[in-house]
């Protein structure tokens, strides 16, 4: 800090500038990684990408009943569910430090 309590604002806008990459970075690489969920003990299981673009579902035979179609769309909306939510909590580990870091910095947006 400067004298009189001001911060250097060109070192401020390095730190953001680099924590910017730093996201930047982060969202990419979860972008790219496949998470999982399932729903009726693994007879269900949806694969969705780090930023929940939903890629598969998969359904084991076993579950099809076509007398009972509704238990079935239950599974796989449970199934998308637990991937996203798997997404979210993987994307809050991994961008929570950078994110926190830029609202530390009051920068609006970041």
């Amino acid at each position: 800090m400067r004298p009189g309590g001001q911060p250097n604002m060109q070192q401020l806008m390095k730190q953001a500038q680099k924590m910017q990459q730093q996201l930047a970075v982060a969202q990419a690489e979860l972008a790219q990684t496949e998470i999982e969920g399932s729903a009726g003990g693994g007879l269900v299981s949806a694969t969705v990408t780090g930023s929940g673009e939903l890629l598969r579902v998969t359904i084991d035979p076993k579950v099809i009943d076509p007398d009972d179609v509704d238990t079935l769309q239950d599974l796989v909306v449970a199934a998308v569910r637990d991937a996203n939510s798997n997404a979210q909590q993987l994307a809050s580990e991994k961008l929570g430090p950078l994110t926190g870091g830029m609202g530390g910095l009051g920068i609006p947006g970041l």
